[in-house]
């Protein structure tokens, strides 16, 4: 399996991806936003786009697709409730279900909700795993649920599915958004030796070139996945003074959203 990952440069701060197979050229596009750099980075590889996979119907990552359709006749795959917010689909997955890309990359389908609740993430069949996660877990962060979304959802996903991926897996989300996000985490937990070792690799990066997080790191310093810390609670209770002695890890998470959304 070959990985491209495509730097927007947009004010989303998009990353847009082809997963290839090097056996045959055929492509996966994963939101390919930025239908012409997409299109480009194929065409300089050699390979042929052949799917596109939308992760959830957020025009920021539907809004190329129908350039990239008509430049190559790509298939268009999406969750299996996504209907009409997201035109033009031939196939709809569900949880378990399997993209082939060629003849040796496979890619599962897990149906994780809570940014919005027709989420799908991307994990992949090989031996260093990898997961395409869009906006439901981001370098250090976790994906807001402005738009059609459940804080309390998106926490089932995290406890449920994410943290019992292997420690290895790489992250790749569909957004930059690490260095605030590691600000986010000193704020609520000033203590955390990883984001504090890590915010000053990456203030002012190039994201084209930015690090690829495993899960591993990610349970270091993402503070969604930092729960039982006594740190992050202590820190949450001056701003939520009501908070019980020992909240549970759901309270913590959505109040931890609350207070990003303002961040």
């Amino acid at each position: 399996m070959i990985v491209e990952r495509i730097w927007t440069g947009n004010a989303y701060r998009n990353f847009n991806y082809l997963i290839a197979c090097p056996d045959t050229g055929e492509a996966l596009a994963i939101d390919p936003l930025d239908h012409e750099k997409c299109l480009a980075a194929a065409k300089a590889h050699g390979w042929r786009i052949t799917q596109i996979l939308n992760t959830h119907e957020h025009h920021d990552h539907t809004g190329g697709n129908a350039a990239v359709v008509a430049a190559t006749g790509a298939k268009v795959i999406a969750h299996h409730r996504t209907g009409g917010r997201i035109a033009g689909v031939d196939r709809g997955v569900k949880a378990g279900d399997v993209i082939k890309v060629g003849k040796r990359v496979e890619l599962e389908c897990m149906d994780t909700p809570g940014h919005t609740m027709c989420h799908i993430c991307l994990r992949s069949h090989t031996d260093r795993p990898a997961l395409f996660s869009g906006d439901t877990l981001f370098n250090a962060g976790a994906g807001n649920c402005h738009n059609g979304g459940d804080p309390a959802v998106l926490y089932e996903t995290f406890v449920k599915q994410l943290a019992a991926l292997p420690d290895d897996t790489q992250v790749y989300p569909g957004h930059d958004y690490i260095e605030n996000n590691l600000k986010f985490t000193l704020a609520r937990e000033p203590d955390n030796a990883a984001a504090k070792a890590l915010l000053p690799r990456v203030e002012g990066q190039d994201p084209a070139t930015s690090m690829v997080t495993t899960l591993r790191e990610e349970k270091a310093f993402n503070t969604f996945f930092r729960l039982t810390s006594p740190s992050v609670i202590a820190t949450l209770r001056e701003s939520f003074p009501d908070l019980p002695e020992q909240p549970d890890a759901k309270t913590v998470f959505v109040k931890l959203r609350e207070l990003r959304n303002s961040w």
